[in-house]
Order: structure tokens, then sequence, then C-alpha cells
């Protein structure tokens, strides 16, 4: 009697979109895979302006001071 557990799983070492293509891949255009790209670049932008806050360089907070 075969179990189920018993066979070996092959995974690929190359993460595929919906689309067939590496999902890291770097490709022009309107697809997932720039879609990836764009939040990666956000988040270390994001990540970076909130180290550049806590360093005492705040953008926001001096804008906020002309404001006021």
């Amino acid at each position: 009697m075969a179990t189920e557990t018993n066979k070996t799983i092959e995974l690929s070492t190359k993460a595929k979109a919906y689309n067939g293509v590496d999902r890291n891949a770097w490709i022009l255009g309107w697809n997932p895979q720039q879609e990836v790209w764009n939040g990666r670049l956000a988040m270390i932008g994001f990540v970076s302006y909130l180290l550049w806050d806590l360093a005492g360089y705040s953008l926001v907070r001096d804008v906020l001071h002309l404001v006021r």
C-alpha cells in the first residue's frame, strides 16, 4: 500500500508567476514582475525615510513647523 507522503517533491529554483515567467525577473512594462519590484522599492523607501526621521532629519516635521 503506497502512501502519498512517500513521494518526492521537486521544487523549482525559480518562483514562477501565473504567466509562467520568473517572478524576480526585471521586465519592462505592465506585468506582475514589475508589481513585485514596485513593492520592494516602496518598502525600501519607506524604511529609509523612517531611519532618516529617527536620525532627526524630518522633512514632514519641518514643513509642519513652517505651516504652524
